[in-house]
């Protein structure tokens, strides 16, 4: 089977429209939407695009299912779970394709992805059983204390485009494990994989309305009255912390439960005893994974001034050598940036920074060969205080360098953010790095890696990067409710 031929086949099997109370429906009206690859900038397929009233029809689902899944044995939630687990197994190269497809990335690390992201599904099925409770007498011994757990409730999902199985899989496996049905919108510009994921839980046994499915062009018209809808209990979310700050306004009406992953302005620190060759094999992950689309992509690096030529030249020998292209072709390290927003918005911030006084070591500009969103990889030298490049989130294969003297210099430079997701720290002093851990205000910290995610670790912020954990024995916890009960002793 030809390339061309493949790509359509993985296309044609997934499906165009909604997918509500158990069945594949049209949108309101015959509306779509179009999804393209970023990079060609063609259309790959056409599905339905939801309406506000296919929103609320999605919830009606999710509420008449929700008793019934809730009270499923928990061995049959964690056994479906498993199922799904096994068939994205059997399929995960059309699984990485169609993620390349219409996001962009290396094929190599879509496959990377279905990895990552079935994990979730084969923890959480694991943790769907192990849901437990206290029983004790009181202090008083007047009673006895019972605590149980009891599945929050109907749960509305807002899905970002960047690992669009992986955002998936977080969220809906803890819910579904926890016992709490699902309304999922998937991002308009990636929503395919989501889709054919839950294709794939349908297959594995699925009941009809614990999960649903719809992708939309007009997201805050069809989320305000999701979330308005004091039916929903549960709101999670995944993006930009503007963003978030509007959904949480919304969500306080109803005091929904909600969890938060959002921006991120990671610092990536080497001291001068570091081993720079851990140090520059990290940054390479650490920044460009996903062409540095991601939450967790190092924003900021700050190195010690007697080592920053020398990282600055092995990095740069890296970066210089990665292969830019389709993310289908063999040997590319870079695809597209999602959209053309994206490679304005990342050269607008080169070009500060330049303006600022920073060198450009390699890239620096926009690759504008054919149609795709290309951003050649960057690697930016004496980066000055009061760049923007320090202060926003770049989402782009941009690397920036700045300096440091001293471990107190260090802390302040990396805690200098509003944001709290992930810091990267890299010196073979034991003793700093545990005063790294206590002194960096992140929700998570690389120790000498570059690389951090785990289905089986608690994945979250502080400070405005968000609220809640996802992943690891914290992750279930966001979809159960504490209840009390005391039987008083006769």
């Amino acid at each position: 089977m030809t390339n061309a031929s493949l790509e359509s086949t993985v296309l044609s099997a997934v499906e165009h429209r909604l997918f509500i109370g158990g069945e594949w429906v049209d949108a309101e009206g015959g509306k779509t939407l179009a999804v393209e690859d970023p990079a060609t900038g063609t259309t790959i397929k056409e599905i339905a695009d939801a309406s506000p009233a296919d929103g609320i029809r999605a919830l009606d689902a999710a509420v008449a299912a929700q008793e019934e899944w809730a009270a499923t044995a928990p061995r049959v939630r964690g056994e479906l779970l498993r199922k799904a687990f096994d068939l994205l197994q059997e399929r995960k190269e059309e699984f990485a394709l169609l993620m390349t497809l219409e996001m962009g990335k290396p094929l190599a690390e879509a496959r990377g992805e279905v990895v990552y992201g079935g994990e979730f599904l084969r923890w959480f099925s694991e943790e769907a059983v192990r849901i437990s409770g206290r029983y004790g007498l009181n202090p008083e011994g007047t009673g006895r204390m019972i605590v149980s757990q009891r599945p929050v409730g109907p749960s509305f999902f807002i899905t970002p485009w960047n690992f669009p199985l992986a955002m998936a899989t977080r969220k809906i496996a803890p819910a579904l494990a926890a016992g709490c049905t699902v309304v999922i919108k998937p991002p308009a510009l990636t929503p395919l994989t989501t889709i054919a994921f839950v294709q794939l839980l349908e297959e594995a046994g699925l009941p009809k309305g614990v999960v649903n499915v719809i992708p939309t062009s007009t997201s805050s018209k069809v989320s305000g009255p999701i979330i308005e809808d004091p039916r929903l209990r549960k709101l999670s979310f995944t993006g930009s912390t503007e963003v978030g700050r509007a959904l949480m306004k919304q969500a306080a009406t109803g005091i929904l439960r909600t969890s938060m992953e959002l921006g991120g302005n990671a610092p990536f620190v080497i001291f001068d005893d570091a081993d720079l060759d851990k140090a520059v094999e990290g940054a390479m992950v650490a920044k460009f994974r996903n062409i540095g689309q991601a939450c967790t992509a190092a924003n900021r690096f700050i190195v010690h001034e007697s080592v920053a030529d020398e990282f600055a030249k092995r990095v740069a020998e890296k970066v210089e050598a990665m292969k830019v292209g389709r993310g289908t072709e063999d040997g590319v390290n870079i695809g597209p940036l999602i959209d053309g927003k994206a490679v304005e918005s990342t050269d607008a911030l080169v070009q500060d920074a330049v303006s600022r006084g920073a060198t450009v070591l390699t890239g620096g500009t926009r690759i504008v060969d054919g149609d795709g969103t290309f951003y050649a990889p960057t690697v930016l030298a004496g980066v000055a205080a009061g760049t923007r490049l320090l202060k926003e989130e770049i989402f782009g294969p941009v690397l920036g360098i700045t300096t440091f003297a001293t471990e107190d210099e260090a802390v302040s430079l990396a805690n200098d953010t509003e944001y709290g997701l992930i810091s990267y720290v890299f010196t073979k002093d034991l003793a700093r790095g545990h005063r790294m851990i206590d002194h960096l205000a992140t929700g998570m910290m690389g120790l000498n890696t570059g690389l951090v995610s785990n289905a089986a670790a608690p994945f979250g912020g502080v400070k405005q990067s968000g609220i809640g954990r996802e992943g690891g024995l914290e992750g279930i916890h966001e979809y159960l409710d504490t209840k009390y009960t005391l039987v008083p002793v006769d």
